[in-house]
């Protein structure tokens, strides 16, 4: 029963676009006590289903695996011959050969169905609302569809207009889509609150300014998705400087000092973010980010001994090399966004003793040989004062005790490739001090937009538009210069496009920009570890197949994308 509601909820929410369709753990209010409701509180009520599906949207296995995984930033090959293997479809993922059945593909595109649909029965409900805050909420739940609808545009090529929430959707492409986009923001900017009054978790005015400054940077790339060369118009180039310009002047936001806190536990009030992913711990938290890439035998809270990583995707050796490329004979860990040392490296022989409270694993780019808590059948391993013993791990729980947990530069898909230990890892997100298995309870806030952002798409619009070299180069140095809790990264002293992708690399790595990035930057059809594919076609993803069957009934209503 729950496999034939899951598929009619896919074909419905297709179709119709309608709320009808719930997952089926949801609590659902007595329609006595509803109706007992005042209407500032059902006001209030209306608005939480709009944002209640961001956290699976932001999961590891569905928007962040197609935004990055298919880019030269991560890779996740078969570990171990086994783990990971999921029907080979990271490894299609990655060398853009993904069909329209890939379950990660059908999952993103269900969720932003289902949201898009919340965000409709909220307008409509808010058009009939008395409350004195409707008109603020109208505005976010309408911003909120453009968002969708925006992600949407970027990954299917396709968006939603729907107003009647018992009629089809209209299904636009191209400029018309960019358009319908625009006007969404445009028309619900002057009525949205402040991030000061609101927070980073709920759709503000800089939100809505940063949205449409990453609408007309890619709206080029929109309008002809398959172009050999992209039309970047100046007029949109303008608009870009426009709203970033406001958000830079209007002070709500500012850049952070210490890199590696913009996505810490205690992020959400750190004053970089934009807007975010609102995670709670108890509610809707999940520690994906944290735990994705690190290793099996990596356990980084010394309250939970069965909270671990997974080993997962890690950076392509192409990636890492952009890095030694841009510092030479220094390495790169001199730049505060690779790496942040929280816990020494041992050198004695003997395994080192520490204080729970003091054990923090480290964050950024890890490589070489990792240590970590040493675990004994479950436990933690303790000295004889009770403090964590320390060590070298190795893969224990993989039963390879012989293996170190060495990441190494090395990680393809050939044999040598796919061990448990290739490939550095990324760890930029804190590890949940909350999670007690390392999938649960994460309390930071993802990204979606940040101020460092802000200022770099001000840069690249300055160089589009006029190749104003000196304006982009003073907008990313400021970026670089900001991270002053440690030794800030030097200053360059020159910028070309190039140079600026590059610079979006070092400070977006792993926070879901890549693939738009690099489309954008004509770099997507290029060859990395263990893809060569060059088809302009896998700019954007395959519809899956169960909504175009779900389609079907209104025939050329939902045509697959070219190429699949």
């Amino acid at each position: 029963m729950k496999k034939k509601l899951s598929l009619i909820c896919t074909v419905a929410g297709l179709l119709f676009l309608s709320n009808g369709c719930t997952d089926l753990k949801e609590e659902v209010l007595d329609e006595t006590l509803s109706a007992q409701l005042s209407e500032e509180a059902t006001a209030n009520g209306l608005i939480a289903p709009v944002y209640a599906l961001l956290p699976n949207l932001f999961q590891h296995t569905t928007y962040f695996a197609l935004q990055e995984i298919s880019t030269d930033e991560a890779i996740l090959p078969y570990r171990g011959g086994t783990d990971w293997g999921d029907n080979g479809i990271y490894l299609a993922l990655h060398a853009h050969n993904t069909t329209s059945t890939d379950p990660n593909v059908n999952s993103t595109w269900n969720t932003l169905v289902q949201s898009i649909s919340r965000s409709i029965t909220a307008i409509s409900s808010y058009k009939n609302s008395t409350s004195p805050g409707a008109a603020v909420y109208l505005a976010e739940a309408r911003g909120m569809r453009a968002y969708y609808n925006l992600i949407m545009l970027d990954m299917f090529g396709i968006a939603f207009v729907k107003e009647d929430p018992g009629a089809p959707s209209v299904i636009v492409r191209g400029d018309e889509a960019v358009k319908y986009i625009e006007s969404e923001l445009l028309d619900v900017e002057p009525l949205l609150q402040p991030k000061s009054v609101v927070g980073p978790g709920r759709l503000n005015q800089a939100a809505a300014w940063g949205l449409l400054s990453r609408l007309y940077l890619n709206a080029a790339v929109y309008r002809n998705i398959y172009g050999q060369t992209f039309d970047f118009q100046p007029g949109d180039m303008d608009k870009v400087i426009q709203y970033t310009d406001k958000i830079i002047a209007s002070g709500q936001a500012k850049l952070s000092p210490d890199y590696f806190s913009i996505f810490s536990d205690n992020n959400h009030t750190n004053d970089e973010l934009i807007f975010a992913v609102d995670q709670r711990a108890e509610l809707n938290g999940h520690n994906r980010m944290a735990y994705f890439s690190i290793s099996g035998d990596q356990f980084p809270l010394a309250e939970f001994p069965a909270a671990n990583g997974t080993d997962g995707p890690g950076i392509t050796s192409d990636f890492y090399q952009s890095w030694v490329q841009a510092y030479g004979a220094v390495d790169p860990s001199r730049d505060p966004r690779f790496y942040k040392q929280n816990m020494s490296i041992y050198t004695n022989k003997a395994d080192t003793c520490i204080n729970d409270a003091d054990y923090k694993i480290n964050r950024g780019i890890l490589r070489g040989q990792q240590y970590g808590a040493l675990r004994v059948n479950g436990a933690f391993v303790r000295c004889p004062d009770g403090k964590l013993k320390v060590g070298k791990l190795t893969y224990v729980t993989r039963n390879r005790a012989d293996l170190p947990v060495s990441f190494s530069e090395l990680i393809d898909f050939t044999t040598a490739g796919s061990n448990y230990n290739t490939g550095y890892r990324v760890e930029k997100y804190e590890f949940s001090s909350k999670s007690n298995t390392g999938r649960n309870r994460g309390e930071a806030d993802i990204v979606i937009l940040r101020l460092a952002d802000i200022y770099l798409m001000r840069a690249e619009a300055k160089l589009r538009k006029s190749n104003d070299a000196a304006g982009a180069l003073a907008d990313v140095n400021l970026v670089r210069a900001s991270r002053t809790a440690t030794l800030a990264p030097p200053a360059l002293t020159s910028m070309t496009l190039d140079l600026l992708f590059r610079e979006r690399g070092f400070e977006f790595y792993w926070e879901m920009l890549r693939r738009s990035d690099m489309i954008r930057f004509g770099k997507y059809e290029g060859k990395w570890t263990e893809k060569t594919n060059s088809d302009v076609k896998k700019r954007i993803f395959p519809i899956p197949q169960t909504a175009i069957d779900g389609a079907s009934n209104l025939p050329g209503y939902l045509k697959q994308n070219d190429g699949y």
